[in-house]
């Protein structure tokens, strides 16, 4: 059994064989897809695929490359959607400081207020914190949630192991396949397993399968497993229980 953590399945890319993509996720042995949303308007699209596909969990949450587009409103939306619907997470939040065109105030504002949603409601959260953890890990310590994932995680041991303290877990996919990326592999290979969790971030982050601009799939987290599972020197089946133990404890998916 594995757990995708992390898939955009709502995405227009899969607009024309989203069924297909499922049934494919299902035959590679993917339990669990977690499809995290990016803004108001796609709550919706989120919600009714969660509703049609039973291995599907939702997460709400304003996106940090996205809060331009948001309404303060917004946030009073988002908990209505996290009170009537109660997803797995609030998701995908976060602070994003490689885009050249952003408002580092703005996505703050969004970040902290969708934290405090998150403690409000004791949900986890799921994070995107693209060359922003250590802001991302301050805001962490002074609003305390209970837990939860990192995505596409990229950053030092030392700031992995302060996620780990906080009670989250780290998510690794399609980029420890390629085998330039030395630094993710070797923490995707030496850091706790029970810190881990697998996912794919379709339909983007593609392994190095597909190569740059390929699409990527929720059927491929069980070749990503498997490479992580030849990184650490453990079988699969080890690889898999452990990744989707940990993701179902952190997500509290068991009994979904």
């Amino acid at each position: 059994m594995l757990i995708d953590t992390h898939c955009h399945l709502d995405a227009a890319e899969f607009a024309l064989d989203r069924d297909a993509v499922v049934a494919c996720a299902i035959e590679a042995g993917v339990a669990g897809i977690v499809v995290p949303s990016v803004g108001r308007a796609n709550f919706i699209d989120v919600a009714e695929l969660c509703r049609n596909h039973v291995l599907c969990f939702p997460a709400y949450g304003i996106h940090p490359m996205y809060v331009d587009q948001a309404h303060d409103s917004d946030l009073d939306v988002l908990r209505d959607w996290l009170i009537r619907e109660r997803p797995v997470a609030v998701g995908e939040i976060g602070l994003d400081r490689f885009v050249e065109q952003r408002d580092d105030e703005r996505q703050e504002f969004f970040f902290i207020e969708q934290l405090k949603l998150a403690q409000e409601m004791k949900l986890p959260v799921i994070l995107h914190v693209r060359s922003a953890i250590d802001v991302v890990l301050k805001h962490l310590r002074r609003i305390r949630v209970c837990g939860g994932i990192a995505h596409a995680f990229n950053g030092s041991r030392q700031q992995a192991e302060e996620f780990i303290k906080l009670g989250f877990k780290l998510g690794f996919g399609g980029a420890l396949t390629w085998t330039r990326a030395t630094r993710i592999r070797e923490l995707a290979a030496t850091l706790p397993l029970d810190s881990i969790v697998i996912e794919t971030d379709a339909p983007d982050i593609p392994p190095m399968w597909l190569g740059h601009g390929g699409r990527n799939e929720p059927f491929e987290s069980r070749r990503i497993a498997e490479a992580l599972a030849d990184l650490r020197q453990i079988s699969f089946s080890e690889l898999a229980q452990a990744t989707s133990r940990n993701a179902e404890q952190v997500l509290g998916l068991i009994g979904r």
